[in-house]
């Protein structure tokens, strides 16, 4: 007869290890699909443990996308604001997608200050930073600032080397194949 599997959980003193409780600085980013669909997994996540969250997007624009009406079933936990026009390499007025990041920036700044979340998402947040919308060294002085226990997410392609040396943990999603490239459209759902 076989032997019952028993799972038990180790306490991490029983184990060697100190538990600490740190504000984490978390980075999504790389070229391959699911920055913004890990952060929003992470956001549920602290939703499910009744933990605030102000989950910002800069680049998106104002065409639907289903995380809009997903994040209504949150709407007491994840505070969602929606801060750009659409993809900024493709502005017709970069000045006002400027006024609009700053907007956001000002939004972000005073989540990731306040004592009023668990988690701040500055999705699409390293584009701003590399199109030199929002400046580096004050969005840094920014971040380090945060009180202790203020996890912060960031994500978006081509990070920048200072973010990623701050950053605590740093996920690079890597593009090895798309359906775009076989001529299939973006697909309700998967892709929006």
């Amino acid at each position: 007869m076989p032997m019952a599997t028993r799972i038990h959980k180790e306490q991490p003193s029983s184990i060697g290890c100190k538990q600490m409780t740190k504000g984490l600085l978390l980075v999504n980013t790389g070229d391959g699909k699911g920055k913004t669909t890990a952060a929003l997994g992470t956001a549920m996540r602290c939703a499910g443990h009744g933990l605030k969250v102000c989950f910002i997007q800069f680049i998106k624009g104002s065409w639907k996308y289903g995380e809009l009406d997903a994040v209504k079933c949150f709407a007491d936990t994840i505070d969602f604001h929606v801060m750009g026009r659409g993809f900024t390499w493709k502005s017709d007025d970069l000045e006002k997608d400027r006024a609009i990041a700053r907007k956001g920036w000002q939004i972000a700044e005073q989540a990731i200050l306040s004592d009023r979340y668990y988690l701040v998402v500055l999705d699409e947040f390293t584009y701003l930073l590399n199109y030199e919308m929002i400046d580096l060294p004050s969005a840094m002085a920014v971040i380090r600032q945060r009180p202790p226990n203020r996890h912060v997410m960031i994500t978006g392609r081509n990070a920048p080397e200072p973010l990623v040396a701050a950053a605590d943990l740093v996920t690079e999603m890597k593009a090895v194949k798309h359906p775009f490239a076989a001529g299939i459209k973006a697909q309700k759902g998967i892709e929006f």
